[in-house]
């Protein structure tokens, strides 16, 4: 009997899309449950593996066929780009079909640039899955909503279960959904397993040239030291270097790509506001990976670990609110990014709306903190330059403690166990 299937926040947005595209692509980082999910919306399907891609490139650099995309729609095609060739015969039979929602492909990884013909434009949809979020692997119990903090009647109030404890356990076992109702120890194992392949294999795949694993784990490992700060590129480089070796910028930033390109790292970048007053933006991003807990592989770590280093807690806590409010927002068509000036005037995270809606979001752990960044919007929310751009829809302090409220200075406080979509 086939496990039961976990509702995901993207599910809505792929039974949308079918309606309305020819074809759509799920990507992300492996083992996110691209293709589950894709398996609940298709009536077909067809998986390219290492052993059988040399078959399918044949038959359609050779013989032109295309025959093997005849089963019925939507037809999943699991991890297209082994063989990128069939990104544009997926375009081509969808032109030559005319129907809506043909194909589901997922990717993985993002195949050359150049190995496609065409964009896809007007034919494939692109939408990003990331690991599992607190309220779809069931941990935030979703009384306070994120798309209805943009609406000035929402009232927020709610209560969170889950303790300091609670919140490093699940930020150890990640958002991985075999992680799920595994042990402790086993859902470790599955985070290592994942990196392990990231750095001996599809770090030198992705893109057919060499790269040294020891470089490529001592990047990962400096990437997790420095994760939610801005750390320069040249600190970066100063880390990973080994002993008696170089490691130049350019190098650095073709590792840094493919790692991006698989989807392994998902930095977070500046936004740029109107203020009052002028002041230079700073337009760094933020380290951070896809999900925390390959933060806490990469240095071998544990959830107790962290719960007795503050500092560093908090900064992986910020680094799994990034991943929870991008996975909140997408059903809004929003972004996540920072604020930062040149004088050290910073907020956490921005959350913007196609209309340019936005709500300013610090990140703390709880205790005084919260205060501190309750003033720090209240400061914030000051100098923008409403003249120019909307005042902020919400200013809300996302904490790892227990109650929702509303602050009297209309700052909200939020459990990350209470947020949803």
């Amino acid at each position: 009997m086939a496990e039961k299937y976990l509702s995901r926040i993207i599910d809505k947005d792929v039974k949308e899309h079918l309606e309305f595209m020819g074809a759509i692509l799920i990507e992300g980082p492996k083992w996110c449950g691209k293709t589950r999910t894709s398996e609940e919306f298709a009536k077909s399907s067809l998986k390219i593996t290492n052993t059988n891609q040399i078959e399918y490139l044949t038959l359609m650099t050779e013989n032109g066929s295309f025959g093997f995309l005849k089963g019925e729609p939507p037809m999943l095609i699991d991890e297209w780009q082994h063989v990128p060739g069939i990104w544009d015969a997926v375009r081509t039979t969808v032109d030559d079909r005319g129907k809506k929602g043909q194909f589901i492909l997922t990717g993985s990884s993002v195949p050359p640039r150049g190995s496609t013909l065409h964009s896809g434009a007007g034919r494939i949809a692109k939408l990003t899955m990331r690991t599992m979020s607190l309220f779809e692997s069931g941990e935030s119990n979703g009384s306070v909503s994120l798309s209805g903090l943009f609406d000035p009647n929402y009232k927020v109030d709610g209560y969170s279960s889950l303790s300091l404890e609670d919140l490093a356990a699940v930020i150890a076992r990640g958002g991985w959904p075999e992680s799920l109702n595994d042990t402790k120890k086993n859902a470790s194992r599955i985070v290592a397993q994942y990196l392990k392949a990231v750095i001996n294999s599809d770090m030198s795949r992705i893109d057919g040239t060499e790269k040294d694993p020891e470089t490529t784990r001592r990047i990962i490992e400096s990437i997790a030291r420095n994760v939610s700060t801005y750390a320069s590129m040249e600190t970066i480089r100063k880390e990973a270097v080994q002993e008696g070796g170089t490691l130049s910028i350019n190098t650095l930033k073709n590792y840094l790509d493919a790692m991006q390109r698989l989807f392994l790292t998902e930095s977070l970048p500046a936004w740029n506001p109107h203020l009052r007053s002028r002041t230079r933006l700073i337009t760094s991003s933020k380290w951070h990976f896809t999900d925390p807990s390959i933060v806490l592989s990469a240095l071998k770590a544990s959830s107790d670990a962290i719960l007795k280093d503050y500092r560093t807690f908090g900064l992986i806590f910020e680094s799994m609110c990034v991943r929870d409010l991008r996975i909140y927002s997408q059903p809004l068509d929003g972004t996540v990014s920072h604020f930062r000036d040149n004088n050290d005037n910073e907020v956490d995270l921005i959350v913007e709306l196609p209309g340019g809606e936005w709500g300013a979001v610090e990140v703390k752990l709880g205790g005084d903190d919260i205060e501190e960044g309750a003033a720090n919007l209240v400061k914030f929310r000051k100098r923008i330059d409403t003249d120019k751009m909307r005042p902020p829809s919400f200013l809300m302090v996302l904490t790892a403690g227990q109650f929702a409220v509303k602050r009297p200075d209309g700052v909200l406080v939020v459990p990350i166990g209470c947020l949803r979509d």
